[in-house]
């Protein structure tokens, strides 16, 4: 791709000054001078065809600043009758001749040239700074690059030109350089890797007693089996032999367990009328079970028939599926009656909830009180509601302390004015009175600084109900 940008680039400029020059399309055939018929590099558009067709970084502008190009135009000349000279070294060199466009128009194209060869250098630059270049890439461009630019028909700075092309055949050697150390590399890690799984592999099959759970290990050797057929597809290739050495340990290691496992269920098919008697009978006492009312009692031995169902081994996978469809039904019956109990009791704690919820709009409207008197008249109310209160019932668990801190907000409220009451008529009140004040100002700091460091919501409401109550103590005190 990087190619085929130059070359769009060439054949825009090309097509741009035959645009801008009608003499010459008028005109027939410039007659190429003896210098320009001898051999030379391939064009740009040639080169397009042979190079090796990549994605690179995106190309260069497709046009040149007029900048670019008068600094080219510096180092040519155009003879009188049209013969393009460019400089080359201590002397001078031919590189064409256009006999019926101006020498403006004759030195300009070569100098678009010139900016086009050196953009594919640099592209080839951003191409070496690639992850995904291949060193074959390297060769031919720098082969192709190098045919170009040894005697190239442009007009421009041919010795920056030919000094930036070996920088890059250094980049270029230094680049196949380390991609060489990155395949080396690549392929010990691939190495590594596959020899980890014939590792596990080999611990399976070492690993193989009478406790093992063969449905489980079969399908960590298909895991590994998998794991080794997708390594093969998507790493690169390790060297043979090492690759048939690895490959024979794994296949050792899948012999040993199948050979064990053939033997276990030989002895397996003498264990599955023994288990199909021992699950028949669990069968018959959970029917007998799927009835019960004593929710936590069957609850318990039900888990116990499961635990010996999973003990009493498998007698062969038609038989343990019929089985088991009896004995799921028989527990079905059981656990969606104990269930449907349970939903009616929540039902119920949640019709409890919303009447309770009611009932401490009723509460905290009797807060706060201002006197004595009115704390007697709501000490009465909140006796009745605590009555009717306990009479509701049971409310959902998670949202006992809720409501419980709701109500206990209210009467603390209420009683902190009675106390306060109390204390007016009690000849040490002034006494105590500064000592106390003071040490509800300091519970009151300490309570603000809590509130502001709380983050759940329930704790929080919990400190400003305490501290609502202090603030009633404070105010009845004063």
């Amino acid at each position: 791709m990087a190619d085929e940008n130059v070359t769009a680039s060439e054949n825009i400029n090309e097509t741009t000054e035959q645009a801008t020059t009608p003499a010459v399309k008028a005109s027939k055939p410039a007659v190429p001078s003896p210098a320009s018929m001898k051999p030379h590099a391939p064009s740009p558009a040639a080169f397009a065809k042979k190079a090796p067709q990549h994605t690179a970084p995106a190309a260069a502008s497709t046009g040149f600043s007029d900048a670019d190009v008068k600094a080219a135009e510096a180092f040519g000349r155009v003879a009188d009758d049209g013969t393009v000279f460019v400089k080359d070294g201590e002397g001078e060199r031919e590189v064409g001749q256009f006999p019926d466009a101006s020498k403006e128009e004759a030195l300009a194209l070569y100098a678009r040239r010139y900016l086009d060869l050196k953009a594919k250098l640099d592209l080839f630059a951003n191409k070496l700074k690639a992850n995904n270049v291949k060193s074959r890439e390297i060769d031919e461009t720098i082969k192709a690059l190098s045919a170009e630019t040894e005697q190239p028909a442009v007009v421009g700075d041919l010795a920056a030109l030919k000094a930036q092309f070996e920088a890059l055949k250094e980049e270029g050697a230094a680049k196949k350089t380390a991609l060489t150390e990155a395949r080396k590399a690549a392929i010990a890690k691939a190495r590594e890797e596959r020899t980890a799984i014939v590792e596990k592999a080999e611990a399976l099959a070492d690993s193989l007693d009478e406790n093992t759970n063969w449905r489980s290990t079969a399908d960590k050797f298909r895991s590994l089996f998998q794991q080794w057929q997708e390594h093969q597809r998507n790493n690169i290739r390790i060297d043979k032999e090492d690759a048939d050495a690895l490959w024979a340990r794994f296949s050792a290691a899948r012999t040993k367990f199948n050979f064990a496992r053939r033997k276990w269920v030989q002895s397996r098919d003498e264990e599955r009328n023994s288990a199909k008697a021992a699950k028949e009978a669990i069968i018959a006492e959970a029917e007998a079970l799927q009835d019960s009312t004593a929710w936590v009692e069957t609850s318990r031995k039900f888990t116990e028939l499961m635990d010996r169902w999973k003990k009493a081994g498998r007698a062969g996978r038609r038989d343990d599926d019929a089985m088991w469809e009896r004995f799921r039904a028989a527990a079905d019956v059981f656990f969606n009656a104990r269930q449907a109990d349970r939903d009616q009791i929540s039902s119920s704690e949640k019709e409890n909830l919303v009447k309770k919820e009611a009932l401490l709009v009723k509460a905290e409207a009797l807060v706060p009180v201002k006197d004595e008197e009115s704390a007697k008249q709501a000490r009465q109310a909140l006796a009745a509601i605590q009555e009717e209160w306990d009479q509701i019932g049971y409310v959902p668990r998670d949202e006992v302390r809720r409501i419980e801190g709701r109500l206990d907000a209210v009467d603390k409220q209420i009683k902190a004015v009675e106390d306060a009451a109390w204390k007016q008529s009690d000849p040490e009140a002034d006494a105590r009175k500064s000592s106390f004040e003071e040490q509800l100002n300091a519970q009151l700091a300490e309570l603000d600084a809590k509130i502001a460091a709380e983050s759940d919501p329930k704790k929080k409401a919990k400190l400003e109900s305490e501290k609502a109550t202090k603030e009633q103590w404070l105010n009845a005190i004063k």
